[in-house]
């Protein structure tokens, strides 16, 4: 019976965290061992990658670690007084040189993959821009009249129940599911780094360039991410908000969008939002 407790132990375990997983899918959680769930495609690559290194590494540090105790024990001074005087072994170098070199092979074909896969989509549905700013973000969806909005962190005296703790934003950016979407970033200032661990993107925001990448969502849900390029002392206080939604409700967003951000004379313009207390411009 005492023997069994250690694997209760362990499932009790498990099922809390699958729970406590669930509850805080589209945001780390305290406790989180793994990776953000996959909620975009080039994301459940990257998780796959993920797990094929961790099983190369596993297999490698096994292998070490018995090959070294294996050593230690046959090979030991009362176990062979006198030590073999043999300086080479064609068959044992040609083997320890080879296959280093197929794991590389095999770790470097999907990565290249993964790496050409997330570089760009040129067959995108929609784009959207975003750019950095000491310290925020602003969007702006070139597709649909060019709106513009800002986008900064929720004050902690301001957070409505369910909103994180410096991650929720004032406006979120809303995309729709299962479409293809091509996503600009710059930066007007310094550099930053735009970060959704969800969708497995991190692309750089640097002044006077303009970068590329894309993500196609999955499932509805709200993500969050942050800026993961130290850019000055409020660093830690952009974070990125995107709110996922079916098409036809993406539809309904951007037509009230269109108005919500529009100046007087009807053009598009960026909403004027204001830091946070924790922030300074």
């Amino acid at each position: 019976m005492l023997r069994k407790l250690p694997s209760v132990a362990g499932l009790v375990v498990a099922a809390i965290l699958t729970v406590v997983g669930a509850a805080f899918a589209d945001q780390p959680h305290p406790w989180q061992i793994d990776l953000q769930p996959a909620a975009s495609t080039v994301a459940e690559q990257v998780h796959e990658f993920n797990y094929l290194i961790t099983v190369i590494i596993v297999g490698i540090s096994v292998f070490v670690l018995a090959l070294m105790a294996y050593v230690a024990w046959r090979f030991n001074a009362k176990r062979n007084p006198v030590p073999s005087r043999r300086s080479h072994n064609t068959a044992l170098e040609v083997i320890w040189t080879a296959l280093p070199v197929l794991i590389l092979v095999v770790i470097a074909v999907p990565s290249l993959r993964l790496l050409y896969v997330m570089d760009r989509n040129p067959d995108a549905d929609m784009t959207i821009k975003a750019v950095g700013h000491q310290w925020y973000w602003s969007y702006e969806y070139p597709d649909h009249d060019g709106f513009t909005f800002d986008s900064i962190m929720v004050p902690d005296n301001e957070l409505k129940p369910g909103q994180p703790r410096l991650l929720a934003v004032d406006n979120e950016v809303v995309l729709p599911i299962e479409t293809d979407v091509r996503i600009l970033v710059t930066s007007e200032d310094v550099i930053h780094s735009w970060a959704m661990p969800s969708f497995g993107i991190k692309t750089d925001a640097v002044p006077g360039r303009v970068n590329e990448t894309w993500v196609r969502i999955l499932r509805e849900g709200t993500y969050y991410g942050q800026c993961s390029e130290l850019c000055g002392v409020n660093h830690a206080y952009m974070p990125i908000a995107i709110r996922a939604v079916s098409k036809e409700a993406f539809d309904e967003w951007t037509a009230e969008a269109k108005e919500k951000y529009a100046r007087a004379d009807g053009s598009a313009t960026r909403l004027a939002g204001r830091l946070p207390a924790t922030t300074a411009r």
